[in-house]
């Protein structure tokens, strides 16, 4: 394949676009996240959520990844309502060049009956083959010094109730000089 110099190469960080949908579950001031644990005895947190598929509507998106990661089946809570969108060009670690992603984060509202109903464990499948284990974990929304991805952590504790619309949606767009994979 031939590239000339003033195109990216196949392997190029960020050449291509992803789409990511994912939730923010609120029960009263406790909101979902799951947890990672990571081979040096540090943790990553994550939002409940994933890829959207080629062609894939963002609503089906959003309630397929609820449905995979959280068991919170389609119709339990609130609405899902769009709360933040983030443009993240962060190179991660592996074989494969880093895609831009852009993140839609939407949030939504269970009852304690609901919670009580949902998985505490999740189970991503990995390339070469077993899982990663990722555990349901509720924290109090306002706790911003947790290493979060997409790293929305301050903005989150910024809000004044678990029902509050933020001042913008577009978030600040994040990158290698903002952000540290780990």
């Amino acid at each position: 394949m031939y590239v000339s110099d003033d195109q990216p190469s196949p392997e190029t960080p960020f050449r291509t676009i992803k789409v990511r949908v994912s939730a923010l579950v609120f029960c009263g001031d406790e909101v979902a996240l799951l947890r990672r644990d990571r081979p040096n005895n540090t943790h990553l947190y994550t939002t409940i959520g994933g890829n959207v598929s080629a062609g894939e509507p963002l609503d089906a998106a959003l309630a397929r990844e609820l449905e995979e990661e959280l068991a919170l089946a389609p119709g339990v809570g609130t609405e899902p309502e769009l709360l933040w969108l983030m443009d993240v060009r962060v190179t991660r670690p592996g074989n494969t060049p880093s895609p831009r992603k852009l993140h839609l984060i939407y949030r939504l509202h269970v009852t304690e009956d609901d919670r009580r109903t949902l998985a505490t464990h999740e189970f991503d499948e990995l390339a070469e083959g077993g899982h990663e284990i990722g555990h349901v974990q509720w924290v109090d929304y306002r706790q911003a010094d947790l290493p979060l991805f997409p790293p929305i952590g301050a903005a989150l504790a910024q809000l004044p109730t678990p029902t509050a619309r933020p001042s913008t949606v577009e978030l600040p767009a994040v990158t290698d000089k903002e952000y540290t994979w780990i």
